[in-house]
């Protein structure tokens, strides 16, 4: 142990799993126990390489064409959502569907359908390959839902001006580029329509104002999460832009080289809304195996938010 290099790590709050991941982790963990192994998941339930191996080894099956699925075998749709053609497809064919789709990503579709059924022109702001982004777009016919990744992509969006236009967004972007979107969105359509309230969830609103607040005062941030999280990636992002530009994504402890911040002194950590404590703790304990440590815990408010099973797997 290095004791002449001391290091404070500041633990940020919230973190970790949102109440979205927990209702689909839970709903995968449920129908493993009603319905038996193996049960069968669209696309990974989460962002989260550990959750994901953790499942398998309980029984379940990834997969991303539905047709791999028997159908006698229960399917279960990720918490990122899918399109309607699926979903009118698994459910024709099989008698156990269980939709894990996150209740704040199924409100954006629903906002998405009913300003297309009011005869509104419909944008997504979103990343462009994304399981919800293609989740959210497949809600409607092809071509009647245009993607905005950027501010440059505006350039090229036109309307007439009689076209009525709305927008909804993906839920877990940056709140501080998705406002500059929004922003040029209004100055360009002045007439342009919105979801009543903010598509961006609560838990990545959340996560982003506590890494802004608290970022700044770091030497060094480090957030766990998987490469593939669009969350996890948002706040190293957030970070960065705060004032903190020694700021990582690491997947878990094995991709930390606590050399890298041996001339780093406080070191603010968080983690994505798919990543178990389990993981954050293996950081903080490799820390610990190698520097005299203390931890310090801070927060921005607090989440109380719980969403119920789905009726397919409840007891």
């Amino acid at each position: 142990m290095n004791i002449s290099n001391k290091k404070q790590l500041l633990l940020i709050s919230p973190r970790g799993f949102c109440a979205g991941v927990t209702r689909a982790i839970d709903v995968v963990l449920e129908a493993l126990s009603k319905y038996g192994a193996p049960v069968y998941v669209k696309h990974e339930i989460v962002h989260n390489k550990h959750v994901i191996e953790e499942l398998k080894s309980k029984g379940a099956v990834f997969v991303e064409n539905i047709n791999e699925v028997p159908e006698d075998r229960p399917l279960i749709f990720s918490a990122h959502g899918v399109s309607a053609g699926i979903v009118k497809e698994a459910r024709g064919k099989r008698e156990v569907v269980v939709d894990a789709t996150c209740p704040l990503v199924t409100k954006v579709h629903v906002q998405a359908k009913k300003f297309h059924d009011q005869g509104f022109k419909v944008i997504l702001i979103g990343h462009k390959g994304h399981p919800e982004v293609e989740g959210t777009m497949g809600q409607l016919p092809a071509g009647d839902i245009l993607l905005v990744e950027t501010v440059d992509d505006l350039k090229t969006l036109e309307f007439s001006a009689d076209d009525n236009i709305a927008f909804v967004t993906q839920t877990t972007l940056s709140i501080d580029d998705t406002q500059e979107i929004i922003t040029k969105l209004k100055e360009k359509f002045p007439h342009i329509n919105s979801s009543p309230k903010e598509d961006i969830c609560y838990a990545t609103t959340n996560r982003q104002n506590a890494i802004k607040a608290f970022a700044g005062e770091c030497d060094a941030f480090i957030v766990v999460g998987s490469q593939n999280s669009s969350n996890s990636n948002r706040l190293v992002e957030v970070a960065k832009n705060a004032g903190c530009p020694k700021s990582n994504l690491l997947e878990n402890a094995n991709e930390l080289d606590v050399s890298e911040y041996k001339d780093n002194m406080k070191i603010g950590i968080s983690s994505g809304a798919s990543v178990p404590e389990v993981l954050v703790r293996e950081v903080i304990d490799k820390f610990e195996n190698s520097f005299e440590t203390s931890i310090k815990s801070v927060a921005l408010g607090e989440e109380n938010v719980k969403f119920k099973l789905p009726p397919e797997v409840r007891s």
